[in-house]
Formats: structure tokens, sequence, C-alpha cells
């Protein structure tokens, strides 16, 4: 029999403490290094598995053969007191060093996750070549999220095109949320989000709750639908809009700020979010009179929209100032970028309708947020579920660690509901 050059063990069981510990210090007597690990726990069931060298600088000229036989001799011994199962397999194993820019995260959402959609999302992995590394859950509410670590696509720019396309395709077909973004250490730097407003980190359109004061609100949703699908000129439509609520008194907007409901989840997002060292920012086609409020009610960092005329406690039907349109709103995101000392790839937008494109396209990721068809197809990823902490598993944190925020912030549970901003 030919020397064996690794040995691969695989330990599997009932979870419990210490069994790592105790397995690994039977190891520890024998001349070997460990040249790959992982450990990972399944429904109570715990499975560990590495990969190990004979040492030769520790014991020269030994024979591998002889050290893995002791070796498995005294793992079968450990394995029988733990009542756990141990398996081996000998011979040359590849161990994956594949270059970190070699590497891809897929992020797949969906509520619920069925194994044919999953299998079929992993059949486009194969299909351009790479290799599954590693799949971790990452939450099963409010959706079931998990994540895929594979090698074998990012170093090629054709077959890195061609997984995104298929992936994109299975995934509507499939009715899941799937998100490609790059391995490396830019996922543990500091980051900034930058959100829009009105039906992303609120429900509905704040224009067309002040136009149900004004007595106007078919007309005024009717010329948002148009410029949401993109059919109108950003700037025309909100000064169109905006001339509606002339006269309308400047008290309104109060009780709108008190009629205004969260998104599911948006709390839950930004606390999560800030204390994992997340720059957090809004900005709006919609009103400072409003996202003045929701800085202050959210703790924001950053903040820009456009600012309704009052004159004598009442609203003109004019704006103050220039405007932030679809534009607009990408040299924002580039200037609390700047502000924040975060390059341009390591942040983050999110929005629903076609003025946000352009910020969506300048961020390092744009997450299309339960938007319009226009929007999924252009933006790096979408998701379609009406929550918005479900972004966080897309950035590759867990529902574990965004409970573990709640309970550093002492704030309300992390349960998604209906938040009303008050």
């Amino acid at each position: 029999m030919n020397d064996e050059t690794t040995l691969s063990v695989t330990v599997t069981g009932r979870d419990r403490p210490g069994i790592s510990a105790r397995l690994l210090s039977t190891l520890s007597v024998f001349p070997v290094t460990i040249v790959d690990l992982e450990q990972v726990v399944l429904a109570g069931r715990l499975v560990l598995g590495t990969v190990l060298e004979v040492d030769e600088r520790v014991a020269p000229g030994v024979s591998r053969r002889r050290v893995f036989e002791e070796v498995r001799h005294a793992l079968d011994k450990t394995a029988i007191d733990l009542d756990m199962e141990v398996d081996y397999a000998s011979g040359e194993h590849r161990v994956n060093d594949s270059s970190t820019n070699d590497r891809l995260h897929v992020t797949v959402l969906a509520d619920p996750l069925r194994p044919g959609a999953l299998g079929a999302i992993t059949s486009c992995v194969a299909r351009a070549g790479a290799n599954i590394d590693r799949i971790e859950r990452l939450s099963s509410f409010p959706v079931t999220s998990v994540e895929m670590e594979i090698s074998g696509a990012a170093g090629d720019p054709a077959r890195l095109a061609q997984l995104r396309a298929e992936l994109a395709m299975e995934a509507a077909t499939q009715g899941v949320d799937v998100a490609v973004q790059p391995s490396g250490l830019h996922r543990r730097a500091k980051h900034l989000i930058v959100m829009d407003v009105d039906s992303t980190l609120i429900q509905g359109e704040v224009i067309e709750l002040l136009a149900a004061h004004a007595g106007c609100e078919e007309e005024v949703t009717r010329v948002t639908e148009q410029a949401m699908r993109g059919e109108l000129d950003f700037e025309e439509s909100l000064r169109r809009r905006v001339a509606l609520l002339k006269g309308l008194d400047a008290d309104a907007i109060g009780k709108v700020c008190q009629e205004i409901q969260l998104t599911p989840g948006a709390r839950t997002l930004i606390r999560t979010l800030k204390r994992l060292g997340y720059e957090c920012g809004i900005v709006s086609g919609g009103f400072t009179q409003i996202t003045d409020v929701l800085v202050e009610r959210l703790g924001l960092d950053y903040s820009a929209a456009n600012t309704l005329e009052v004159v004598d406690g009442k609203l003109t039907g004019g704006l103050v100032g220039p405007i932030i349109d679809r534009k607009g709103k990408a040299v924002t995101l580039e200037r609390f970028a700047a502000e924040a000392g975060v390059p341009l790839e390591q942040t983050v937008a999110v929005g629903d309708g076609a003025n946000d494109l352009d910020m969506l396209q300048t961020a390092g990721l744009g997450v299309a947020f339960n938007a319009k068809p226009v929007v999924r197809q252009q933006a790096d990823t979408s998701v379609n579920v009406p929550y918005l902490d479900t972004i966080a598993f897309i950035l590759g944190i867990t529902r574990e660690e965004i409970e573990a925020a709640d309970l550093h912030a002492h704030a309300e549970p992390a349960s998604i509901g209906h938040t009303s901003l008050h």
C-alpha cells in the first residue's frame, strides 16, 4: 500500500459542550498538523471534519501510514467514550485554498425555502463550473435564508457573468431572492447603507398622505405611479404633485408624521447595522419636513430630501432649493460616502423606484426592495418579501446577530410588525 499523504477525519454525533476539545486533545499527542478544519451543528447534531498531515519537522522520516493508524486507533476509543461516530478517508485531499479574489457569497432568501428551489440554484452554480465550499443558514425568521460560499467563478469575468445571469433567471422561476457578492475583508470593514424613504423605509408615499389632507389624493397618486414606472421625468412629476398641495395648512405635515408607518423590520435593520458599525442614511425625493423626524426617531447619520415651501403657515405649492431627483440621489450617496470615509464599493443602497436606479448602480451593492420590474432588472439583487430587515441576511448577518443587537440595545424585540413612527 502506498504511503498516505493526508488523513480526512469526520466525526458526527449529538452535540454537547466539550466534544471538540476532547477530540482535538486526542490528536494533540501525535506529530500531525491540521491543514483544514470545519465544524457545524445542525438540529443538535455536530459534524466536525478535519484533514491531517504528518509534521515531518517534529518526526522526520516517520511512516505516515503508521502515524495515521495510531491516530485512528486513538480517535476510535475517544469516539466510543463520547458515543460519536467517526469516519476516515486517506489519500491526497485537496484543501481549498482559492484566493479571496476567486470566491463569492451567494445568499438565497425565501418564505418558505423549498428543497427544489435550492437544488435549482445549486445546479446553476455547477453549470458555471463553480464549486460550493460551504453552506450556512443565516435565518429561519421572518424568512429562511442560507449563504453559500463558492469558488471557481469570480476570477473569470465570462463565467461570473454566466453565473449571475443564470441565478437571476432561476430565482425568478423558483420565486426566491438571490444575491451574489464577492468575498473578502471588505465584508467586515466599515460600511454605509443609504435607503430611499417612500415605499422603502416607510410604507406608502408621503405626498399621497399630504394629498389626502388637501383633497387631491387621486390626482397625486396617478402622477406618482407614472413617475415610479419611469414614464415621467421625476422633477416634472414632483413639481406637478406639489403644486396640487397649494394652500394646505402646514399643520397637516405634523399630522402626516403621526400617520406614517415604518416598513416592517426597519427599526430592527437600522439598530442592528448601527450596532455592527454601519453608518446609516436616507435620501428621498420627498421632503425634509418628514425626513428630519425620521433622523431623530431612528438615530440616522445622514439625510437629504427636498423642502416644501411654507409661507404664513400654508404650503405655497412650491419647493425651496435644488431638487433631489434620480441623479441627485446618486450624487448624495457619493457625498455621504465621502463624509463617512467609506469607499463606494463598501456602500449599500436600497430603493424601489425608477428614480433610485442611479443610486443603486453607483453603490457597491444595490438592492431593489419590493421594486418595480424595471428596477429589479437593473439592480444587483432584489428582495421581494415585505420585511426590510431581510437585507441584513444579504449582508451576511445572521438572525442570532440581530437578536444579540436587540438585547444590547435594550430595545423592543426584533419581531416583525407594523411599527408606527411615533
